[in-house]
């Protein structure tokens, strides 16, 4: 694949249809995507997602609150979500997932706003194979068939400086 051996990568807005071979693979691994965001008073959109309706991930806002999804094959899906909004500003997002090791398993997902904790929840199991070959993957927008439920549009309303990914 073109990602090779990185751990990382950085990713900007507007980066569309970006398939299996392009994006950073997470499957049974740890990870955290960090993101520095401007959350206008909307506050709502994808900030980045892979997948779609059968099986995939999305960390975004919706009502100004971060959120992030695991949709496991589109039969189950988790959901964490901040239980306070963000003000209009800037942030700096993190969704951290602390995996309990191999293929299929679950574990922890977090997300930090400004680098303090503002919620935590277990994933029961993620998915050991691929999401979609065709449902791809989006910063800024789900184009595809949506991996969560973004309300009216599942473009981000405010600006996404850059959305880092690293494996652990």
């Amino acid at each position: 694949t073109v990602m090779g051996n990185r751990n990382t990568v950085t990713y900007g807005e507007g980066m569309r249809g970006m398939g299996v071979d392009i994006f950073i693979d997470l499957r049974g691994k740890s990870y955290t995507i960090t993101s520095e965001v401007a959350v206008d008073a909307n506050g709502n959109g994808v900030i980045v997602c892979q997948g779609g309706r059968f099986g995939g991930l999305s960390l975004y806002m919706k009502n100004g609150k971060p959120a992030f999804t695991y949709n496991y094959l589109g039969m189950e899906s988790t959901d964490i979500i901040a239980p306070q909004a963000l003000k209009p500003g800037n942030y700096k997002l993190v969704y951290e997932f602390k995996s309990d090791g191999g293929l299929g398993k679950g574990g922890l997902g977090t997300i930090f706003v400004n680098d303090n904790k503002v919620v935590e929840k277990r994933l029961g199991k993620t998915q050991p194979g691929l999401f979609s070959v065709d449902d791809l993957a989006d910063v800024g927008v789900d184009d595809g068939t949506h991996v969560a439920d973004y309300g009216k549009s599942s473009k981000f309303s405010g600006k996404i400086e850059y959305v880092t990914i690293e494996r652990k």
